[in-house]
């Protein structure tokens, strides 16, 4: 009796050491899955965090270039074709919008200031686009010119503000928008 337990014991022992081997691997394999995951969310959320302050950037610089659209000097700036110092003329309807042509130079961006921004930042640069004159309220372009007000054709501008890292091509770039009427 005594050798015959023996033995099975010792059949036993090999069909454990196969079991404890096989989890062993598949707790590897779990925890290489975890670790693969883990590394894809800290990417995940500094792109998020890059972005973020790409956009923060951006509208920085979009707040600066209504603030030179809102000036009273910035009518009579404007070139009577390209763009000087951020200001640009009416653009040409057949042509590719400036922020868009590659052939654009990023000279003609007016930088806004660094104080505007935070320091982990990209760079932002904007520019005021004149776009003719709008009435400020409906139908107010309708009333005979000798009648009409004053402040009913007021100059509108398209601004347009970006964020990008020349030095950099893998952070977040961001153009932002808005159209603005001067009163």
């Amino acid at each position: 009796m005594n050798t015959r337990s023996f033995q099975s014991g010792l059949r036993q022992g090999g069909a454990s050491l196969v079991v404890v081997m096989i989890l062993l691997v598949v707790m590897t394999l779990l925890g290489l899955a975890v670790l693969r995951s883990t590394l894809l969310e800290e990417r995940m959320s500094a792109n998020l965090l890059d972005r973020s302050y790409a956009f923060q950037a951006a509208e920085a610089a979009l707040r600066q270039g209504e603030a030179v659209a809102g000036a009273d000097t910035t009518r009579a700036a404007v070139p009577a074709n390209g763009c000087t110092n951020g200001i640009c003329s009416l653009p040409v309807a057949t042509n590719l919008d400036r922020w868009l042509d590659p052939a654009f130079a990023s000279t003609n961006w007016s930088a806004a200031t660094a104080a505007s921004r935070s320091a982990l930042a990209p760079a932002a640069g904007y520019i005021v686009e004149y776009m003719g004159d709008a009435p400020t309220w409906p139908g107010c372009d309708l009333v005979d010119e000798t009648s009409r007000s004053p402040l009913c054709l007021r100059p509108r501008y398209r601004i347009t503000a970006r964020s990008v890292d020349l030095a950099n091509s893998d952070r977040a770039v961001v153009i932002l928008q808005t159209n603005f009427i001067a009163l």
